[in-house]
């Protein structure tokens, strides 16, 4: 069980949030993705005081939004980019072996091949090497970290492993191994790793300007938009991990931006498992980039994604019609039985923050990964086509800014942002030690799933539901478990969410740092994503649990609901009439914003 010291309370919040404003920190890392995660992380691991602040909810941009894969990126080795899929193994093996495997599982990929011959060899030798890399990056072990080597199979054979599949689709397959990962939760997890070794977390706290001291960043004004109040939080270095923001957050600081970032929108879909019989996931080669087919639970599937430029209000990129139509209309080109948009239960969409560019710094110190010219790319030139390589940069005296890069990598992000912030403010602090600091629900996994019968009687829970609950908080099962025994009827599943447990909304908020409805709906749980009615359905009672657990009026719990079905209202109708970005972009606008922001 880990120690309180880790609970995101609403306690703990009002307490960090007074602390921030009387404590000067080493390092003040602004954004709660998995990049201001990690790097919160590896920070307060070296021994250097900590502070981190989110203007939404942790997760609550791109992070959550991701095609859940843990992986190294077997397309980004057509490009050339060895570098970068061998780091990528390697994060994958620290993270399925140690660091999070009650989190990220592997998953089986069916490659079909349509050419007999040119493309068998072509493909063959592509997913031999991202194997041979894969094992070097664990170190020259067999078994690349638990998972299997891939495999060749005949047409007869891949029909037979995957019968969804048409006849003249395919010649043959391959299969290769990845893994995959409930983002959202991970990253939750990431930051109560490092508030357990003392890191200062809060969200709904966005950063409404920068301080200034003797030519220097000295930290920034926090607005708590619970409250309304201000405050002055003081770094020695300031840490911006803000994504798809990065040059507003630069532009905040009073500085010209040290990277460009290209935001390019990633859709997805999710379909209901038993309308494609499959044996495994399935990656399908499309006219610009790939297309996965990646199972999601039990019961059903995510496909995607899109790759398209997204020049809008980057906190609603919308997945809409002409999305969901594209990727059906590139799924059914394989499928014996192709799907229709009656059969898409869900829809999601994020933005990948790209840079441009990559690795280019202006100002002083600069730091770099990659290569490139610093011009920023022309109008016509495709997001497929800009590396994910991260970049980190000293633009000013005091600041430092990380951006780019990919999800499997944050650790190494973190570890380079935090090198920089080290360099610029002078301090004294260890070297980096995330890659052998197992989260929290990875400490004691053994031991909670050697104990998973006993865990199921104390509870009076189905094996079944105590496995799944392993896999989503590993060991730290038994606290979220903990107080049904003074309130039985937590073991209750949520009403027309039989996936999720009364308790798993209460954990949510005693111990992850939920505040809202939807960060319940759409991070904690994945409702929003998962049922055709995005959530709606059961919003009321996870709406009267969170009323009663922090204490809400029932004004509160109204407004609270009327906003969540505004946003589930503007998701469905976007994915049903919008027929471009440009017309979901104008449909956003009609809604009022579901979360602060700055």
């Amino acid at each position: 069980m880990a120690d309180q010291s880790s609970a995101l309370s609403p306690e703990r919040r009002g307490s960090d949030l007074a602390k921030m404003a009387g404590e000067q920190f080493d390092v003040l890392v602004v954004g709660g993705g998995i990049t201001g995660a990690g790097a919160a992380l590896d920070a307060a691991t070296r021994g250097l005081s900590v502070g981190l602040v989110e203007a939404q909810d942790w997760a609550a941009g791109t992070s959550s939004r991701s095609s859940k894969l843990v992986h190294g990126g077997l397309r980004y080795l057509q490009m050339l980019d060895f570098h970068l899929v061998h780091e990528a193994l390697r994060e994958r093996s620290l993270l399925l072996g140690s660091l999070a495997p009650h989190l990220v599982h592997p998953v089986a990929i069916l490659y079909p091949l349509r050419r007999p011959v040119v493309e068998r060899v072509y493909v063959g030798a592509g997913v031999a090497l991202y194997d041979l890399l894969a094992f070097s990056a664990n170190g020259g072990r067999s078994q690349r970290g638990g998972l299997p080597w891939h495999r060749h199979l005949s047409k007869r054979r891949a029909l037979e492993h995957a019968p969804a599949l048409r006849q003249d689709a395919l010649s043959g397959a391959v299969v290769y191994y990845d893994c995959q990962v409930d983002d959202a939760r991970l990253v939750v997890e990431v930051v109560r790793t490092a508030a357990s070794y003392g890191a200062l977390a809060v969200t709904r706290a966005p950063v409404i300007g920068f301080l200034h001291e003797g030519g220097r960043v000295a930290g920034a004004t926090v607005r708590d938009a619970e409250s309304g109040k201000t405050y002055e939080v003081r770094a020695k270095v300031t840490v911006c991990a803000t994504g798809p923001w990065t040059e507003e957050t630069e532009a905040l600081a009073g500085h010209g931006r040290s990277v460009t970032v290209r935001p390019s929108k990633g859709a997805h879909i999710l379909v209901p498992r038993d309308r494609l019989d499959a044996g495994s996931g399935l990656i399908l080669r499309t006219e610009k980039s790939v297309l996965f087919v990646l199972p999601w639970g039990e019961r059903q599937w995510i496909v995607g994604t899109t790759d398209t430029d997204w020049p809008y209000a980057k906190e609603r990129p919308l997945a809409t019609s002409a999305d969901v139509g594209y990727i059906l209309a590139e799924l059914n080109s394989v499928l014996e039985h192709p799907l229709g948009k009656d059969d898409v239960v869900g829809v999601y969409a994020g933005l990948r923050p790209l840079v441009a560019g990559k690795g280019v710094v202006r100002g002083p110190g600069e730091e770099r990964r990659g290569t490139g010219s610093g011009e920023a790319p022309s109008e016509v030139e495709e997001t497929t086509k800009l590396s994910r390589e991260h970049a980190v940069g000293r633009p000013a005296p005091g600041l430092v800014v990380v951006s780019g890069g990919k999800y499997t990598t944050y650790r190494v992000m973190a570890s380079d942002a935090i090198d920089a912030a080290v360099v610029e403010g002078g301090l004294h602090a260890l070297s980096c030690r995330t890659a052998k600091i197992p989260l929290l629900g990875a400490r004691g996994l053994n031991a909670a799933r050697e104990g998973r019968d006993t865990l199921a009687r104390e509870s009076g829970l189905p094996g079944a539901t105590i496995e799944r609950l392993l896999g989503r908080y590993g060991s730290l099962l038994t606290e979220v478990l903990a107080p049904i025994k003074g309130a039985p009827s937590l073991a209750a599943p949520l009403a027309g969410a039989s996936g999720y447990l009364q308790a798993e909304v209460a954990y949510a908020m005693s111990h992850e740092g939920a505040r809202h409805l939807d960060d319940v709906l759409s991070r904690r749980t994945r409702l929003a994503i998962e049922s055709p009615d995005r959530g709606t359905g059961c919003a009321e009672e996870v709406g009267e649990l969170m009323a009663g657990l922090l204490g809400w009026d029932r004004a509160t719990l109204a407004a609270e609901l009327t906003a969540y079905s505004r946003e589930a209202e503007l998701w469905t109708r976007a994915a049903r009439e919008a027929g471009d970005d440009a017309e979901a972009a104008r449909l956003a606008a009609e809604v009022p914003a579901l979360l602060p922001v700055p």
